[in-house]
């Protein structure tokens, strides 16, 4: 049977870096800084402040910014790729 990966386990680090641990217990801290400071788009670059960056929430398996306002696929996190 074939496991779908989810994110079990979120927590702010420091700086722009998250602990993420999947349900197949894979454990990865990604470090996000370079994504939200090298983007253009106005609704990415509002996360450069690190209070709103920090306002997670893990939903359904994900993690999640201000309801989806920001997201990233699963498997793109598993890999290590944002």
């Amino acid at each position: 049977m074939e496991q779908y990966i989810s994110i079990e386990k979120a927590d702010y680090v420091d700086e722009y870096k998250i602990y993420l641990k999947f349900n197949d217990g894979k454990e990865n801290t990604l470090d996000f800084k370079n994504f939200i400071f090298k983007s253009q788009h106005p609704e990415i670059k509002k996360y450069q402040d690190k209070n709103l960056f920090k306002n997670f929430n893990l939903e359904y398996g994900e993690i999640e910014w201000n309801n989806y306002d920001l997201a990233f696929p699963i498997y793109d996190l598993y890999q290590g790729k944002l």
